[in-house]
């Protein structure tokens, strides 16, 4: 038996009415199916909930999965978000949330819809 590929999934809303499928259930739903389909065991399941994604300041589950990773608490190989901008919506911020990941082996997929984007550096 293969073994499976550690993630972890990530996900945010700015407010607590989301609309148009970006609520925190359907993108939890929406990248567990995308985990079972990759053969990925899903490690933490991190979510900020009312938060903004301008900075990663004010975002406790985000910072503490980059604090899992830099520890090596988790062993991750991937972070998995339903959208870039549930990720982050401030570039610097997001780029250097990418490195510090990348910095310890960790790369990010991005699963929207029927299109997936990997960033592995």
């Amino acid at each position: 038996m293969n073994k499976k590929i550690k993630c972890d999934i990530y996900t945010r809303v700015s407010t607590t009415m989301q609309v148009d499928g970006y609520s925190l259930d359907a993108q939890k739903e929406k990248l567990k199916r995308y985990a079972e389909f990759q053969n990925m065991e899903i490690v933490n399941e991190h979510s900020d909930e009312g938060k903004s994604g301008k900075s990663i300041e004010g975002r406790p589950e985000f910072q503490r999965m980059l604090d899992n990773i830099e520890n090596g608490t988790d062993e991750v190989q991937f972070v998995l978000v339903f959208k870039l901008s549930r990720f982050g919506r401030n570039a610097a911020d997001v780029l250097n949330s990418l490195q510090r990941m990348q910095d310890f082996g960790v790369n990010l997929i991005i699963r929207r819809k029927r299109l997936s984007i990997s960033f592995i550096f």
